[in-house]
């Protein structure tokens, strides 16, 4: 991810410090796989019962991966000699980022990890301690190893352990980098077997990278490699074995004069390395790799102006073609572990090469575009690469890679079924945290001016904070501001964003025409202009009517007060969508599953009617749909398919309109919540329109179920917990619950500026 240029330098160390220090402290956890409750747990857990699969393992040493994690457990290993761009910075100072790397492996694909850091820089030591503590794991990610020890290192190992290993420095970048480079030449109208490529580095990546190309069918009398001291070609001495295998036989000697008629220039050094005049003295069509991180070898925008022809990628998240090695290293050891196999041989890199670079061309699902904020995303110069939120790439990664250990054999438990097997990645990926992150990147992708109430409180603040500096919002806090200024220095809160205070001298203007619009759609109602003058001082009245006004994009409110306090100013000033007759609220419930569960009316309508639900649930679906997924709408009751109470017979005849109106819709009901969670259950009713695929969507008979139940899930702490998100308003306007976190306050901000988002593009499209 690239730094946010507005972000305070400041601001930003100081949450990099409380995010890793808060509790639990770190970014990892054990936690228990198997029940534990009980006495007969813990003695099936531990003594008596664990001798069992002990002596299992000890007849049939293979018998481990069917009594125990190691199957799916990988050590990111590093004695922190070369950590990102820190440098040799020590075993125990590389641990943060060892964790980190741990985290993508369980995020992306349902890995688990210990991190080691050993503080030991003999390379044989090394060697001796990983090979010790190999039996632990199914696969060995090195990491921020310097070379030229992180060769030797990873070869030894490979020839002397029987499991998957990797140093992901070199072969990560190597693997994806391939794969764009793949897809350029294509668009480009070249060759790999003819193109002339500059590499400029000659660290660790850089020599995976060649030799990958190479391996791919670049000749290596084409490959001009550079390092700091230019060229490396036969006039060269004291040259490390590694650059050796690279010398060129050229006049060439510095990078520019390498760069002369050039097709490929791949930079794997230093920013800033590449100028205009070198660019313009590559040959036609030119592709350059800037993958110095954060700072390109030449600036992406610098580079598109300079040549229009240039087809370019880098490192980084804010330009088209990001080459990251998260698209590979979580999906080569998720197929390696999946097939046991015994090593990552060359076959499965390149398996995975042609996986990432196929993936490119297909046809991209609605949900990466979305997550993108995109209108349209296809193969060509803008987009020659998978984007890192692209759910496919576990299916076509990980499969490609277990077929080629298996075709190599080295896989030691191949895979019968790969239907079955494409199901299971499938549903290795029900972590919805991703969810989150797709939401926030389609957020920053066009920004919205949200403005926070109550702006003086912490939580609130914090939040603005993170909004800003994420460049998921442009936040504007609402409050006074003279308490908002004092808390801001109290917490040493340094956030450069509008206050506005209803009471200011500076909102003069502002109050008069708010009160005139504010007196005009409630003189028929009970009120006059006095009481409209004195109402538009008030925050709670102030908000609405800027949204209303146009002086902001969103409007999320609440945190102080009870969440009807907050809702009659928003249902006074702000009017219903078209065709809504009662607008309604939903939560988002993030729990970890394959998709998160959606529950509504939860704050809004006490005891809908029949009529009530049906436009409950068709606001439902259309809010669900927004956020890339197919909504399947349970109508709750505490009956099955019955009809018996009064609640369940309104709920029958809810379900019986949409049945007729809307027939395309995944809805029925009256169910009980657990039989519309439960495949199993569902089979009892195979007349259901929601077949035996549980239900992600909940429409509750009333408030109180509805209210109940969400809250007992957020008491518990167990699931993250988004909303209420406003369903049926003109404007984007949402209400936190009060004493909301930090993190929900971020999220429903999200959502508010997704929110503005679609109401932008509907009204582009009218």
């Amino acid at each position: 991810m690239s730094i946010n240029t507005k972000r305070d330098e400041k601001n930003f160390n100081q949450a990099a410090l409380d995010y890793h220090r808060s509790e639990p402290k770190g970014k990892i956890e054990v936690i228990p796989s198997k029940p534990h409750s009980t006495a007969r747990d813990l003695s099936l857990a531990y003594s008596p019962g664990v001798a069992i699969p002990c002596l299992e393992i000890e007849k049939n040493p293979q018998a481990v991966y069917d009594y125990t994690g190691k199957g799916n457990l990988v050590a990111v290993i590093s004695n922190g000699t070369a950590v990102l761009g820190l440098g040799d910075i020590g075993a125990e100072a590389s641990k943060p980022v060892m964790e980190g790397k741990g985290l993508l492996f369980k995020i992306f694909a349902d890995i688990n990890v210990f991190d080691i850091e050993i503080d030991e820089k003999d390379p044989d030591k090394f060697i001796e301690i990983v090979k010790g503590i190999a039996p632990t794991f199914g696969g060995i990610n090195l990491e921020d190893i310097k070379a030229p020890e992180a060769f030797y290192i990873e070869q030894r190992l490979k020839e002397e352990l029987n499991i998957p290993l990797m140093h992901d420095d070199q072969h990560g970048t190597a693997i994806i980098s391939a794969a764009a480079l793949l897809n350029a030449l294509e668009l480009a109208g070249k060759s790999i077997e003819t193109v002339k490529m500059v590499v400029n580095g000659a660290g660790a990546a850089a020599i995976a990278c060649s030799k990958l190309y190479v391996a791919l069918g670049l000749k290596k009398e084409n490959l001009l490699m550079c390092d700091s001291k230019g060229v490396i070609n036969d006039k060269r001495e004291n040259l490390t074995p590694e650059k050796l295998d690279f010398i060129a036989q050229t006049t060439k000697n510095s990078l520019e004069e390498a760069l002369v008629g050039a097709d490929v220039f791949v930079g794997l050094s230093k920013g800033d390395v590449m100028s205009a005049e070198m660019l313009l003295s590559m040959s036609e069509n030119p592709i350059v790799f800037g993958l110095a991180n954060p700072t390109p070898e030449i600036d992406y925008n610098l580079a598109i102006e300079t040549r229009k022809d240039v087809i370019m990628a880098t490192g980084r998240s804010d330009y088209p073609n990001q080459v990251n090695n998260v698209l590979g290293f979580p999906y080569i050891f998720r197929g390696a572990l999946d097939v046991q196999s015994r090593c990552i041989n060359e076959e499965m890199k390149l398996a995975a090469v042609k996986a990432i670079a196929d993936l490119a061309k297909e046809s991209v699902p609605e949900a990466v575009v979305l997550a993108y904020n995109l209108t349209n995303l296809q193969f060509g110069r803008e987009y020659f690469i998978p984007k890192p939120f692209d759910n496919r790439l576990i299916t076509k990664v990980s499969i490609a890679v277990a077929k080629a250990a298996m075709e190599s054999g080295v896989a030691a438990k191949p895979i019968e079924n790969f239907e079955d097997y494409e199901n299971l990645l499938l549903d290795r990926m029900g972590r919805d945290e991703r969810l989150i992150r797709m939401m926030q990147n389609r957020a920053r992708s066009n920004p919205k001016r949200v403005t926070l109430g109550n702006a003086e409180e912490y939580n609130v603040l914090k939040a603005a904070q993170i909004l800003h500096e994420e460049g998921i919002a442009k936040p504007i806090l609402l409050g006074q501001k003279r308490y908002i200024l004092a808390q801001m220095e109290k917490f040493g809160i340094s956030l450069d964003v509008p206050i506005v205070d209803p009471s200011d001298d500076d909102q003069v203007e502002n109050r008069k025409k708010y009160r005139h619009t504010l007196w005009k759609l409630r003189q028929r109602k009970g009120m006059n202009e006095y009481k409209a003058k004195r109402l538009v001082r008030q925050r709670d009245y102030f908000g609405p009517l800027m949204l209303t006004h146009g002086d902001t994009d969103a409007l999320v409110v609440g945190f102080s007060k009870n969440y009807s306090s907050n809702i009659i100013p928003i249902l006074q000033v702000v009017e219903k969508e078209s065709g809504v007759n009662k607008i309604a609220a939903m939560m988002m419930i993030l729990t970890g599953k394959k998709t998160p569960m959606f529950f509504a009316d939860t704050s809004i309508n006490a005891n809908p009617t029949s009529e009530d639900l049906v436009n409950i649930a068709r606001m439902s679906e259309m809010t669900v749909k927004s956020f890339a997924v197919e909504p399947r709408i349970a109508m709750l009751a505490y009956e099955n398919f019955a009809g018996i109470s009064e609640t369940s017979k309104k709920v029958v005849k809810a379900v019986s309109i949409l049945h007729e109106k809307y027939p395309k819709m995944i809805v029925d009901g009256e169910i009980q919540p657990d039989f519309a969670m439960n495949a199993d259950h569902l089979a009892d009713y195979p007349f259901s329109k929601l077949g035996t695929t549980p239900a992600n969507t909940f429409v509750f008979p009333n408030l109180e179920s509805a209210n109940l139940s969400y809250k007992i899930i957020r008491g518990m702490k167990k699931a993250q917990v988004v909303g209420p998100i406003l369903m049926g308003l003109k404007y984007p306007v949402h209400v936190v619950q009060m004493r909301s976190s930090v993190e929900e306050i971020v999220n429903l901000a999200t959502v508010a500026v997704l929110d503005a988002q679609r109401r932008e593009e509907q009204t582009k499209t009218k």
